[in-house]
């Protein structure tokens, strides 16, 4: 079992994911729980808490001065935030502290399971041996970023008009900083990896041979046939009609 320390000012909310929510059954364990950014390093300083659970609007110290004090120690703990505010400065500062997720007030059973699930596999792979990694290895721990994973899963999800500005309403952050965080992370535009998703989806669409071009071309988000085609000819190096009867 991982350790996790909960910190929130408010009672109730804090007694209710200490005592309610199945930390168990995710590997974890609740070893401390503070109602101040203080008490909560207090606590992570005896050196047993793996992961931090943690307001951002705390008395005393806040949340971001937590992660702050944890980062500048060089500290393996990891932390989560959780907050009701939705402002980009602190999903910034969470950003540069390397915060692990963002979890919004009022809680949801999933977003806490799929925040944990993601953190249980991070810190088995820190415990595991360590190899030197490969290019490709460096590529999926890059993409691990639940940041990045919500940006992907939401472009994938609605490729045919997504945005950057969708996109980052999703993770609560500004437009422009998005548009940098994605290319760092990933080292391509996020431009360039909604054109991936459409092209790569018109390919499979156009292996039915039910849809007419111009119908797969405005289902991937191209009102016009002829940019699609011009598209698509880019990426594949034919054309829809050369690709649909390709082996």
């Amino acid at each position: 079992m991982y350790k996790l320390v909960i910190a929130d000012d408010e009672y109730e909310i804090r007694h209710g994911l200490v005592n309610y929510f199945p930390w168990d059954d995710l590997g974890f364990e609740v070893i401390g729980q503070a109602a101040n950014g203080k008490e909560a390093l207090e606590i992570i300083s005896e050196g047993k808490t793996d992961v931090l659970l943690c307001d951002i609007q705390m008395p005393v110290m806040t949340g971001i001065d937590v992660i702050k004090e944890i980062h500048e120690q060089g500290s393996p703990v990891f932390t989560v935030f959780l907050s009701g505010y939705q402002e980009f400065q602190y999903a910034q500062n969470a950003i540069k502290y390397g915060v692990k997720n963002y979890i919004l007030k009022p809680t949801k059973f999933p977003e806490i399971t799929e925040a944990f699930t993601q953190i249980k596999k991070e810190l088995d792979q820190r415990t595991q041996p360590q190899v030197q990694p490969s290019p490709l290895n460096r590529s999926s721990n890059i993409e691990n970023d639940p940041i990045i994973l919500k940006i992907k899963e939401y472009v994938k999800k609605n490729y045919k008009n997504a945005t950057l500005e969708e996109a980052a309403q999703i993770v609560f952050m500004n437009p422009h900083y998005v548009s940098k965080y994605f290319k760092q992370k990933t080292e391509e535009n996020f431009s360039e990896f909604v054109f991936q998703i459409k092209m790569e989806e018109a390919g499979k669409l156009l292996k039915n041979l039910e849809f007419k071009t111009y119908e797969v071309s405005e289902m991937v988000g191209y009102t016009n046939a002829k940019n699609f085609t011009r598209a698509f000819r880019k990426y594949f190096g034919v054309s829809p009609k050369e690709y649909r009867f390709m082996g």
